[in-house]
């Protein structure tokens, strides 16, 4: 192993750890080396392993056992969704998981707001809608789209159906600035957005289900083409 270099060394060995679990060179259930072979591996002290390793089990890739061992934790069968932005940085492969579900959670989402939409909530709804298309373009269109989706979500009068949108929103924070193509043109993002507002409005749950399934697929599409697109740009300046 090399040595790393010593500015912010316990930010690069926990990335390095990471990446090698990500990647499956220390697979689920695994213990890692002895901490003092790790160490001088690396060619760091180790207290500063220990403290990388701290973070590692604070996000739920390792645990420890005093006397026993560091393990590689097995995050797809114990982890939760807190791990995704993680993953996400490792792989923007997940992104196509990530929009799948938020497919069919987000359209579920639409629905059940139809169904309990207060009329101080559907007048924040258009509100937030319009801020859509005031909105400046790129990143403030995308910010603005994310608050009605946020507003579709407390609608609902389900807490859990909040907390999932935050959750799918931070999944693909770590590519967002790739994802932007829906919403450079503030008047085209807040049409596509409309029909769904509009739907809730009425009260009309299978409209309300079927717009925000056909937004959600429209908007995918678009961000996946982006993201290939600066993938492309990235491997090509190698």
């Amino acid at each position: 192993m090399e040595a790393l270099p010593r500015e912010s060394i316990v930010d690069v060995l926990e990335k390095r750890l990471r990446e090698e679990i990500l990647a499956g060179r220390h697979p689920a259930g695994t213990y890692l080396p002895p901490e003092r072979e790790l160490a001088d591996g690396f060619g760091v002290t180790r207290t500063t392993l220990k403290h990388a390793f701290g973070r590692l089990v604070h996000a739920g890739l390792l645990e420890t056992r005093h006397g026993v061992g560091t393990r590689v934790r097995d995050f797809l069968r114990l982890g939760g969704a807190d791990l995704l932005p993680m993953l996400v940085r490792h792989s923007p492969d997940w992104i196509g998981e990530i929009f799948e579900v938020r497919r069919s959670i987000g359209a579920l989402i639409a629905e059940r707001a139809a169904s309990r939409a207060t009329a101080a909530q559907i007048a924040e709804l258009r509100h937030l809608l319009a801020a859509v298309e005031d909105a400046a373009g790129g990143e403030p269109v995308q910010l603005a789209d994310v608050e009605v989706h946020r507003a579709l979500a407390r609608a609902t009068g389900n807490r859990v159906y909040v907390l999932l949108t935050n959750t799918l929103f931070n999944a693909y924070l770590p590519v967002r600035a790739a994802l932007t193509g829906p919403f450079e043109d503030p008047r085209a993002a807040h049409d596509r957005l409309a029909p769904v507002v509009e739907a809730v409005a009425t009260g009309d749950q299978r409209a309300a289900h079927i717009a925000a399934g056909d937004y959600l697929a429209a908007t995918e599409r678009i961000m996946l083409e982006g993201l290939a697109h600066a993938r492309g740009r990235r491997d090509g300046a190698r």
